[in-house]
This record gives C-alpha cells, structure tokens and sequence, in this order.
C-alpha cells in the first residue's frame, strides 16, 4: 500500500515562499511519477507541475512557470514543491499524487494517478 502525505503548507505573504514535502511510504517514490496539484474553493483541480519516472521529463504549468519547481530526494522517500514569488491567486489546496510509469512521461490529468495525498493548505495574502 503506497501512502503519501504532504506537508509544509501554512499562511505567506505574496511575493514570499514555501517548500511543500510529500513523503512516499510503502514504495520507493523513485519507482513513481509524480506530480503535485491543487484545488481553490469554487475551482476544478489543476495541474501545478509534475515530473516523470527517473526525472527525464517534467512540466510546469503556465501559471507557475519559472516560480514553481518539482524535485524529489529518493533516499528520504520525499517529493518536493518549491514554490517562489507566491501570489495571491497561487491560494489552494495542494496535492501530491503519483502514478507508475517507467516510460519517461510525465501525466497532467489527475485521471491519470493513482496515490493522492490528503492535501495541504497554501494561504497567499495580499
């Protein structure tokens, strides 16, 4: 049973920063591909960025180009979010969810991963 559980979500001022963790357990998060999302009141889940199996691939959306960045540290299980320059609109529930997938893609649809976290909530004010 593969388990993942963010952390590191918490209240910051807009232009400031956050690190999320989500920490795998019951598999080798290197065996996974992984992509982190998240949900505001009233909106869809979105994609924020992902990255595929062994990192040869990743994406960011649009929105969080050039701010947001995906990395993981296999030897402590752990699969990051570093957000920078928060804004406002960046306020959100955020998941990490992971699929298995040895083929070098990455996924943007949330249909497509399997393991979700329980979620952590980022604050950006203004």
């Amino acid at each position: 049973q593969v388990r993942l559980e963010e952390s590191g979500g918490g209240l910051v001022q807009a232009g400031g920063s956050l690190r999320l963790s989500c920490a795998v357990s019951g598999r080798p998060n290197s065996n996974y591909a992984m992509g982190w999302f998240r949900q505001a009141p009233g909106k869809e889940r979105e994609i924020v960025v992902a990255t595929s199996w062994g990192d040869s691939a990743q994406y960011s959306a649009d929105s969080v180009k050039d701010r947001f960045t995906i990395s993981r540290d296999n030897a402590k299980n752990t699969v990051y979010l570093q957000m920078n320059s928060l804004k406002p609109d960046d306020t959100a529930v955020y998941y990490c969810a992971a699929r298995q997938d040895f083929s070098g893609r990455y996924a943007i649809s949330w249909e497509e991963y399997i393991y979700w976290g329980q979620g952590t909530q980022v604050t950006v004010s203004s």
